[in-house]
Parts: C-alpha cells; structure tokens; sequence
C-alpha cells in the first residue's frame, strides 16, 4: 500500500518550516502569518474531509461485501486499511496540535 497518496501527507508539506524561502533574519509581516496559519487550518480541515471520505469508502465496501454486490476481499481490506491509517495519522495530528497547545498555554511571559 502506498502512503504517499494520502493527500493529507502532500498538504502539510506547504506548511513546513523548512520550505521557507525568506530571510529567515527578517521579521515576517502580517499578512505572511496568517497566510501560513490559513495553509495549516486549510490542511487540517482537508485531512479531517479526507479521513471521513475513506471511512465512507470502507463502510460502502463492508455493506457491499455483506450484501453479497462484491465478492472481492481484497477491495473491503485496502479500503478498510486505509480508513485505519488516515484516522491514526489525524489523531496523532490532532493529539500533538493539542500538546503544543497546551505548551503555549503553559508558558509564562
């Protein structure tokens, strides 16, 4: 099974700390933290909308499966691995937002 298409992967990418191509010594405006916080919460909201698509497929495929329209396993299978994997990557996504919430919380000024 290929991760790689999780399109979940592929958008957090833009969101990187590494991919950044300005002076890392300049002070960012404005503008160019909102827009990266609007990437991040356009990524998130899009893998929360992806994982709930597989779900969707791997409940269609079990209900086909039961009712006897497929006779293919291998088709219930990936999809039901691939619901498993998305919905593991965006609670572990999700449980480390909320630590580093909860970190930025903590801090004293």
């Amino acid at each position: 099974m290929n991760i790689m298409n999780l399109s979940a992967i592929n958008g957090l990418e833009s969101v990187s700390r590494y991919e950044k191509t300005s002076n890392p010594l300049q002070p960012e405006t404005r503008a160019e933290r909102t827009n990266s916080f609007d990437a991040l919460l356009n990524s998130a909201m899009g893998m929360i909308t992806e994982t709930n698509d597989y779900s969707n497929k791997a409940e269609e495929e079990k209900i086909k499966f039961a009712t006897g329209e497929s006779d293919n396993l291998h088709d219930l299978m990936i999809a039901q691995q691939k619901a498993s994997i998305s919905l593991q990557y965006t609670a572990a996504v999700k449980n480390t937002v909320v630590e580093a919430y909860k970190t930025i919380m903590n801090m004293q000024f």
